[in-house]
C-alpha cells in the first residue's frame, strides 16, 4: 500500500495519475522562487512548495495541484498562491473534466504576511469562478500537516472533500488556538484530542467532508473519481439562497452542539452508541457504522 500520508506531493500525483500521465507546469527547473523569502535569508524552494499541472485520469483530462508539506508546512505565499490561481484560471479557459487539489498546509506563510493573505483570497475567488463555470473541484486532505487557515476555507469552497482519518481540517490549528486562548481551551499536545476534533472522522460526522478513506493513494483515487463523476455537470449553485442555507446549517450546528467541549459527546448525540470505539475503526468499518446508524450531521 502506498501511504498518502507518507508520500511527497510529486509522489502523490505520480501514483494518482500513473507513470508519465501527469505533465507539470513551472517545475523546479523553471526556478519560480518567492522573492520575499530570499530577502529574509529564509530557505527557498524552486517550485515554492506546490506542484501544478495536467494529467489524464481514466481517460479524462484533469488539472491538479499538490502542496508540498515538507516545505514550510505547505504554507501559502505570493508565488505559491499565484501558481494555484494560474492553474484555476487556465481551467476556465481549457475546461478540463475536473480539478483536483491535494491540500496540505498550515495556512498563510507568515514570512510573507499580507502577500500571503491576498494570495489565499485570490485562490478562493478563482476556485469559485471554476465552479461557476461548471467545472467540478475536488479536494484531497490526508497529509501530516492537515489543511488549516485560509486554505481550510478554500477546501470548503470546493464541490467535495475526501479525507483520511489521518488528515485534519479546520480554520485554526491546535497550536494557534492554544497560543491565542490558552492550554485550557485546547491542549495541542493531546494528540488524541487533536484528531478527535479536526481529524477526518469528526469532519465526516459533521458533514464537512464527503468521503472518508483509508490512508492509501489508491483509496483517494477511487473516491476522487466517484465524486468527480457525481459532481460533473451538476454544480451546486453559487446563489444567495445556497449561501443562506449553509449559514442555517452552521447555526443549527451551534444550536445542537455549541455547549459540547468533547467531540465524543457530539458523536453520541449524533447516535453513535459507543463513541470510544470510533478511534479504532478502519475507514470502511467506520463508513458502514455511520451508514447503518444514520449518525451524521447535515
Amino acid at each position: 500500500m502506498n501511504s498518502y500520508l507518507e508520500s511527497t506531493a510529486r509522489e502523490r500525483l505520480a501514483l494518482l495519475f500513473g507513470a508519465d500521465n501527469f505533465a507539470e507546469w513551472l517545475p523546479p527547473a523553471a526556478r519560480f522562487v518567492s522573492p520575499h523569502l530570499a530577502q529574509l535569508d529564509a530557505p527557498t524552494a524552486f517550485d515554492d512548495g506546490v506542484v501544478i499541472g495536467r494529467g489524464m485520469l481514466d481517460g479524462q483530462a484533469i488539472f491538479a495541484a499538490a502542496q508540498e508539506g515538507g516545505f514550510m508546512g505547505g504554507a501559502v505565499g505570493e508565488v505559491h498562491g499565484a501558481k494555484l490561481v494560474g492553474l484555476l484560471r487556465r481551467a476556465i479557459v481549457e475546461r478540463p473534466h475536473a480539478v483536483l487539489l491535494l491540500l496540505e498546509t498550515g495556512g498563510v506563510r507568515l514570512h510573507e504576511a499580507n502577500a500571503g493573505l491576498i494570495a489565499v483570497s485570490e485562490v478562493m475567488r478563482a476556485l469559485l469562478d471554476v465552479r461557476a463555470a461548471g467545472i467540478a473541484v475536488v479536494v484531497l486532505v490526508g497529509g501530516s500537516n492537515g489543511c488549516f487557515g485560509g486554505m481550510g476555507i478554500v477546501a470548503r469552497c470546493a464541490n467535495a472533500i475526501v479525507m483520511s482519518e489521518q488528515g485534519r481540517l479546520a480554520m485554526s490549528g491546535p497550536e494557534v488556538i492554544e497560543t491565542a486562548s490558552g492550554v485550557e481551551e485546547f491542549d495541542s499536545r493531546d494528540r488524541a484530542l487533536v484528531w478527535r476534533t479536526t481529524g477526518g472522522k469528526h469532519r465526516y460526522l459533521l458533514g464537512d467532508c464527503d468521503r472518508l478513506v483509508d490512508d492509501s493513494i489508491a483509496a483517494f483515487r477511487t473516491a476522487a473519481l466517484e465524486l468527480v463523476a457525481a459532481a460533473y455537470g451538476k454544480d451546486i449553485p453559487l446563489t444567495l439562497a445556497a449561501l443562506e442555507s449553509e449559514q442555517h446549517m452552521l447555526q443549527d450546528r451551534i444550536d445542537r452542539f455549541g455547549t459540547q467541549t468533547e467531540p465524543m459527546a457530539i458523536w453520541r448525540q449524533l447516535g453513535i452508541a459507543d463513541p470510544k470505539a470510533i478511534a479504532m475503526l478502519e475507514a470502511d468499518d467506520f463508513m458502514a457504522l455511520v451508514s447503518t446508524s444514520n449518525a451524521r450531521s447535515h
